[in-house]
């Protein structure tokens, strides 16, 4: 894996994390809070795994295992 795929997907991770809040606080103000609970799930639920694989990844990358590529110039 390269980089810069490594970075994107982190960022990915935080913009669903972001989502989560967003969702939930928003929707917390027009429907009940066990509503917005569930609505907001989905995307919680896709950073978790998201995070869980980029640590991984992380992991396998320190013990050289399968090294994170730095991007060609």
């Amino acid at each position: 894996m390269r980089q810069s795929t490594y970075v994107r997907l982190g960022l990915l991770a935080f913009g669903l994390i972001l989502a989560t809040f967003v969702v939930r606080g928003t929707t917390r103000l027009v429907i009940g809070d066990r509503t917005s609970m569930l609505l907001s799930l989905p995307f919680g639920l896709a950073a978790l795994a998201l995070l869980c694989l980029l640590f991984a990844l992380a992991m396998l990358s320190v013990t050289r295992l399968r090294p994170i590529e730095p991007d060609g110039e």
